[in-house]
């Protein structure tokens, strides 16, 4: 399966241009035919904004990600706040949902704890043969949160908001993630301006051995994988290197 990464700049709070941002970088792009699974960042059609009326999707803006894995033939993940909850949504190629996920670990330095509420669960959905675990921005600094799922999982989804002066330690943790729980670990970014805050993007895709399968850089576009991601390197990692097995309940007494 060939994933792409979307990062671009998205205009504050509006979502109608962002919608048509999206059809013009996914029409103009000359690989679309390539892609299965189409992955954005936090909070898509609006930015990361504490305006949680303006964050709130509508029937019209689930039915554009819908309509446009339909159209395409394409699955895709996306985020948006639905009933006061910052998810990652996933619709497969026909724009049904398949999975929702509410983001648990909420940024109370950014004060979204005040406006939004935590989830309480966390999800795994099945992917064209890979067994994803989806998590939003904040969570990747939880490691926990990773380890409790690892023996079920061949790929880890973040979708973020994560600031540029920062983008070293979001690369590190992506990483991170990847090799500590040999799996895949795909990381979503946007890029621009959002008010004082600037975003450069990196969204990136890390194998079970940390290896970098896809680098976007700092540019806006969608980037595609050159090659498949394959469910049977993440069994091959595990047989070769099986770590997970040696890890300890916590906590010790």
């Amino acid at each position: 399966m060939k994933i792409a990464l979307c990062q671009y700049d998205i205009k504050w709070e509006d979502k109608e241009a962002n919608k048509s941002k999206i059809e013009d970088l996914l029409e103009n792009y000359p690989r679309k035919s390539e892609i299965d699974w189409l992955i954005f960042s936090e909070m898509t059609l609006s930015g990361f904004t504490m305006n949680t009326a303006v964050a709130e999707l509508d029937d019209s803006d689930r039915a554009f990600f819908s309509g446009l894995a339909a159209e395409h033939n394409i699955n895709i993940s996306y985020g948006g706040v639905e009933k006061g909850y910052n998810n990652l949504i996933t619709v497969d190629r026909r724009g049904n949902r398949i999975n929702t996920y509410s983001k648990i670990h909420l940024y109370a330095f950014g004060q979204e704890d005040k406006y939004y509420k935590a989830g309480t669960k966390q999800e795994l959905f099945g992917m064209e043969g890979l067994r994803v675990m989806p998590a939003v921005c904040f969570d990747l600094r939880f490691p926990y949160l990773f380890w409790n799922k690892a023996p079920g999982v061949d790929l880890y989804l973040v979708i973020a908001a994560w600031p540029m002066r920062r983008a070293e330690q979001w690369m590190t943790l992506l990483r991170a993630r990847a090799v500590e729980n040999q799996a895949y670990c795909v990381g979503v970014d946007r890029v621009g301006m959002e008010g004082k805050v600037e975003y450069s993007g990196n969204s990136m895709c890390f194998d079970p051995l940390g290896k970098i399968v896809l680098d976007s850089g700092t540019t806006e576009g969608i980037f595609i994988t050159e090659t498949p991601l394959d469910r049977d390197l993440v069994a091959k990692t595990r047989e070769r290197f099986p770590f997970l097995a040696e890890r300890k309940e916590f906590p010790w007494q």
